[in-house]
């Protein structure tokens, strides 16, 4: 049975989790600390009056961070309100999801996928030069439960990384990152399924993982895997220059 949109929405807050989570009434306020959006981005349970707004913005202000709201299926009304108060859309972004029976009829070859945690530091290097820094392998480290760094290896030479962990029977697949020389060679398929039987046998029956719509290599990669797309999100941000203005 497919995850519905609020098991697989705890799922990849409790695997990619903020520091500091603050709730000011219907609005979740999330501390980053510099891990990027998904951590740092305020979900609201409705839409929001001008005077609620006006404290979200500033408590995610006083936090240092942009005014962001995390917008779901069902928050069409106050996706509604934001775009009226100056909010542009960011990162569209796709929720895969398979059953890791599927994806377990494969098993990688020989000492090309890895699963170890710490993570090693050529895999800190592989994420460094991704963009993915010391903040958000922070947010790894935060992730409470079954956890896992992902290592690939092509023509022996370190190629590739990831993250995986688990929340209920939900394993959430982050920060994967190919090398640009070893793209396109059929890796990252190798690492998504090193995740799926690592998530076997700790017990998870669905992997997901996440990719913005722009991404059409990863979306078609996941697509040909027998994922399925199980629901979307995205973003509205206020840049500074509008608040001050408002």
């Amino acid at each position: 049975m497919t995850p519905d949109l609020r098991g697989l929405h705890d799922a990849i807050e409790a695997t990619w989790p903020p520091a500091h989570r603050q709730t000011s009434g219907p609005v979740a306020i999330r501390e980053g600390r510099g891990g990027g959006k998904r951590v740092s981005a305020a979900t609201a349970t409705r839409p929001l009056t001008p005077d609620e707004l006006t404290r979200a913005e500033a408590a995610m202000r006083d936090l240092g961070q942009d005014a962001l709201f995390q917008i779901w299926a069902g928050d069409e009304a106050l996706d509604a309100d934001l775009a009226a108060n100056g909010y542009r859309i960011v990162d569209p972004t796709n929720i895969h999801a398979a059953p890791v029976a599927a994806l377990t009829a494969q098993t990688p070859p020989r000492v090309t996928t890895f699963t170890v945690w710490e993570p090693l530091e050529i895999m800190r290097e592989i994420w460094a030069e991704g963009g993915i820094g010391p903040e958000r392998i922070a947010v790894m480290e935060r992730a409470e439960g079954p956890k896992t760094g992902l290592f690939g290896r092509q023509d022996n030479r370190p190629a590739a990384t990831g993250f995986a962990a688990i929340h209920g029977p939900i394993a959430v697949v982050h920060a994967l990152e190919v090398r640009p020389a070893h793209r396109r060679a059929g890796l990252g398929r190798w690492m998504m399924v090193a995740a799926a039987h690592w998530a076997a046998r700790h017990g998870a029956d669905h992997l997901a993982v996440l990719c913005t719509k722009a991404n059409a290599a990863a979306n078609g990669l996941y697509s040909s895997m027998g994922f399925a797309e199980v629901g979307a999100y995205h973003y509205r941000q206020k840049d500074r220059a509008e608040r001050t203005r408002r």
